[in-house]
């Protein structure tokens, strides 16, 4: 049985929330399946693509699967003007 793990991030997943927000998922995501449900998410700047980047590539490299649940379409749009929507496999 693999090891499977949820984080749920609420509100703003800007630059002013990223302490907060790396301390919810501290450790969270060494499961072997984890999925990010965003779906409470209601602000997004640059940050959060990269912090999505930085998570699916340390999952990719450590043969495990990451999952984003209900991107906001704001975060989906900021990932589309980025070119990386493929790769956080947002859309």
């Amino acid at each position: 049985m693999t090891a499977t793990a949820t984080v749920s991030l609420t509100g703003s997943f800007t630059l002013d929330a990223i302490r907060r927000i790396q301390r919810e998922v501290n450790g969270r995501l060494d499961a072997d399946g984890v999925t990010v449900d965003l779906s409470a998410i209601t602000e997004v700047d640059s940050t959060a693509v990269s912090l999505l980047l930085h998570w699916r590539r340390k999952a990719r490299e450590g043969g495990r699967t990451l999952t984003l649940h209900a991107p906001p379409a704001s975060l989906v749009s900021l990932a589309k003007l980025y070119g990386v929507e493929d790769f956080l496999a947002l859309s």
